[in-house]
């Protein structure tokens, strides 16, 4: 018997390394180690290294649209146009805050705010992440504010705890599977990771 392929994984911060654990957890994937990039522009400039390396072995890399480009497959075309044949690019639209909005009765429990205010269609959004923040500027929890919300003069988006936050909200109650019924880029993403693990049996749990 062969051994095992690795499955690595590169992303742009510990939130994001966070939802893709989650996803592979989700899906009964295994992976061997995640490269945490400081941002997104140093993992796009490492991007053609890990395409290289898909060459040999299979790549999940999970970056965010921003307002990079108009769709997904736009920017895909852009900045990956010759994929290897084991690298999964996914790219959250337009950033993986809306896969977390998607969980809406989940989200809006822990954030202590009324359903009603989280939005129904999260990859139509401009910027989840302010629409993160406003919700939690919005929550019943003083510690919830704190956190996530940026201090007036802090020149800072968000708040001092809030990738810990969403971490948190993503090991312990984050659903991909209902979000993914609100979400058509964490649809797709979970369609082509399982695409991924059906190809490569070595890299599912055992």
């Amino acid at each position: 018997m062969s051994d095992p392929l690795p499955l690595h994984a590169a992303v742009e911060g510990i939130t994001d390394e966070a939802v893709l654990r989650r996803l592979l957890a989700h899906l009964g994937g295994n992976l061997t180690a995640v490269h945490c990039q400081n941002g997104k522009p140093a993992l796009l400039r490492r991007l053609p290294h890990y395409n290289q390396a898909a060459r040999h072995a299979p790549w999940i890399v999970l970056l965010d649209l921003d307002r990079d480009a108009d769709c997904a497959p736009a920017f895909l075309e852009a900045r990956l146009p010759s994929p290897a044949p084991l690298m999964c690019l996914r790219i959250a639209v337009r950033a993986v805050e809306a896969w977390l909005l998607a969980d809406a009765l989940p989200l809006a429990s822990f954030l202590s705010v009324s359903p009603s205010r989280i939005p129904s269609d999260p990859d139509a959004l401009e910027d989840p992440k302010r629409v993160m923040v406003d919700l939690a500027r919005a929550s019943r929890r003083r510690p919830i504010r704190q956190d996530m919300v940026p201090r007036p003069t802090s020149g800072r988006p968000v708040g001092p705890a809030y990738a810990s936050r969403l971490i948190e909200f993503t090991r312990q109650h984050w659903r991909p599977d209902q979000a993914a019924r609100r979400s058509e880029s964490l649809r797709r993403a979970i369609s082509a990771l399982t695409r991924l693990l059906q190809a490569n049996p070595e890299g599912r749990r055992t």
